[in-house]
């Protein structure tokens, strides 16, 4: 099992900066691919960002590249999400995931096993 806790979020203005961290607890050794999700209400939840745990390559959705950087800090099971230029669009509630198997499909919420339980981003124009 592995077990996932999200912080950071808050309210922030427009053009500001937040950096969300997920700890990562229990079986880190089987975990292949973690990322980050986002929800807005009456929205779909879509991928952010996506991370190889072991090899580092990341992965961006278009809207985030150059806005957002996922990095992770193995000795301290930790991943980060760092996002700049916050848009009101970005307003949703932020996970993280972690996916035990390799897949090509890192964009793909349904491969993820393990899930955080969320932390709030609102940005205010």
């Amino acid at each position: 099992q592995v077990q996932l806790v999200e912080s950071g979020g808050g309210s922030v203005q427009a053009g500001g900066s937040l950096r969300l961290s997920c700890a990562v607890s229990g079986r880190t050794a089987s975990i292949s691919t973690m990322g980050w999700f986002r929800q807005a209400p009456g929205k779909e939840r879509q991928f952010v960002a996506a991370i190889r745990w072991s090899g580092g390559t990341t992965y961006y959705a278009d809207s985030m590249k150059g806005r957002f950087t996922i990095s992770r800090d193995n000795a301290k099971s930790t991943m980060y999400l760092q996002m700049n230029s916050l848009k009101p669009e970005d307003t949703a509630v932020y996970y993280c995931a972690a996916d035990r198997d390799y897949s090509a499909r890192y964009f793909y919420a349904a491969i993820y096993d393990y899930w955080g339980q969320g932390t709030q981003v609102t940005v205010s124009s």
